[in-house]
């Protein structure tokens, strides 16, 4: 019987793709976050977004992933949208 040589670590490619969604959101979270102009606002979420993406690293099934994807990038536009609300 033919083994794998892959490690037992290794990401299947949907998994892989999944993995990849949420790190293009934590990066564009934490873009958005800069532009905060208070220091301790700016503090505050970095740190609740960190929290929230540690809580959940261990997160495998694939519609609860698929839903915190979904949920984030709704956050993500209403903090751009405050952003851009305070801009103006």
């Amino acid at each position: 019987m033919a083994t794998s040589r892959l490690p037992p670590a290794t990401l299947t490619l949907k998994q892989f793709m999944r993995r990849q969604q949420v790190l293009l959101l934590y990066r564009r979270i934490l873009q958005a976050i800069r532009q905060v102009p208070k220091d301790s606002d700016r503090k505050y979420l970095k740190d609740w977004a960190r929290e929230e993406f540690k809580r959940n690293k261990s997160a495998t099934d694939e519609v609860t992933i698929r839903m915190m994807i979904t949920q984030g990038n709704m956050q993500l536009k209403e903090l751009e949208r405050t952003l851009a609300l305070a801009k103006s």
